[in-house]
């Protein structure tokens, strides 16, 4: 408990000033009165009135009720500390390329995987921390799109991270004719317009909240774009999807996974062949969106490549919780000044009725 004019107890200095005086006029007879007798002695055994033994209690009673309201004077003060957590979080649209070029093998932990698969894994190692460089990101929005010939978002912007696992682990490589292709340019054009848009719904939301700080602040917005290939299908092309995301303030970080030709396996009537499927990794154009937004663009030949990439985008791109102490106060000089005006009420009372002296 604290109190908001600790001052006003400077007010009970002039306690011992009543009690001096109180008692003095007592010792005098002058609070009580006195009555002399020519002889004494036949009054001994008559003891001592209820009366005269309470005779001080109205005063003691005035006492208290003024020691309660200085304390109500002094407004007491009970606090709780309250900590107002502000998340300063980036929002990350992870953009993955599914086409059937991405079934391509690779190494990865010892295992030959095909490239969505490892993409998929060292994804969630970046989301959730791994054992290695990666911390995970728990404070940041994160969703996720993935593409062949037509984008398609897999998993909205969250905090919920665990949710996010569940839609990650059943994405396959496309397996109809029609919808395989490399659409880049509508695939980065969808995450961006998701980030902004989750941008605009927190800030109006934190404009409506009663609290004059957001509980969660958008400190910047980026996607990562994982892709083995180059464009060809969609409607909008990288250059136009990527400035559309400088236009929102978006930066694009560029991963080519895999080698500048796309290789994959083919089970044939002679066996198991490794042929090539398209041109590999259009280097030029993944340089071009990372440089015009401000973000950078690296190859990654297995997964320890990968991981590395992820991992200095992680140090790029930090996320940072503010927390903010108050103490939330309540008035409690009520019960004090009750209670005063209670034990007056009680001494008025005794002074004219039980106590009253008639002169």
């Amino acid at each position: 408990m604290t109190f908001a004019t600790p001052w006003a107890f400077l007010l009970l200095l002039i306690l011992p000033v009543i009690l001096y005086r109180y008692f003095s006029r007592s010792a005098l007879g002058l609070r009580t009165g006195k009555i002399l007798f020519s002889s004494a002695p036949h009054l001994a055994g008559a003891g001592t009135s209820l009366r005269s033994r309470l005779a001080h209690l109205p005063f003691v009673l005035r006492l208290l009720a003024l020691i309660l309201l200085i304390i109500a004077l002094a407004r007491p003060l009970e606090g709780m500390e309250k900590i107002y957590d502000i998340s300063k979080g980036i929002a990350i649209e992870v953009v993955i390329d599914r086409s059937s070029s991405m079934g391509a093998e690779m190494i990865f932990e010892r295992e030959q995987l095909n490239r969505l698969e490892v993409a998929k894994r060292v994804f969630l190692e970046f989301v959730q921390g791994s054992k290695g460089d990666l911390a995970g990101r728990p404070n940041d929005l994160i969703g996720l799109i993935t593409f062949a010939r037509y984008a398609d978002t897999a998993c909205p912007l969250t905090l919920a991270h665990g949710a996010l696992v569940s839609f990650v682990e059943p994405i396959e490589l496309v397996n109809r004719k029609p919808e395989d292709g490399t659409g880049i340019g509508d695939a980065l054009a969808l995450a961006a317009a998701r980030l902004q848009k989750a941008e605009e719904t927190i800030t109006q939301q934190s404009l409506l909240a009663d609290n004059k700080e957001p509980s969660y602040e958008i400190k910047s917005k980026i996607i990562i774009l994982l892709t083995d290939g180059e464009q060809n299908a969609g409607k909008r092309t990288p250059r136009e999807a990527a400035e559309l995301a400088k236009k929102w303030s978006i930066k694009i970080y560029t991963i080519g996974i895999g080698g500048q030709e796309s290789l994959i396996r083919v089970p044939t009537l002679f066996g198991t062949q490794v042929i090539q499927r398209g041109p590999g990794v259009d280097k030029q154009t993944l340089a071009a969106l990372a440089e015009t937004t401000g973000g950078i663009f690296r190859m990654a030949e297995d997964g320890d490549a990968l991981r590395a990439v992820y991992s200095e985008i992680d140090e790029l791109e930090k996320s940072e919780i503010e927390s903010i102490r108050y103490m939330d106060y309540t008035e409690r000089f009520t019960p004090f000044a009750l209670w005063a005006l209670v034990l007056l009420a009680l001494e008025i009372l005794l002074r004219t009725t039980y106590f009253r002296r008639i002169p």
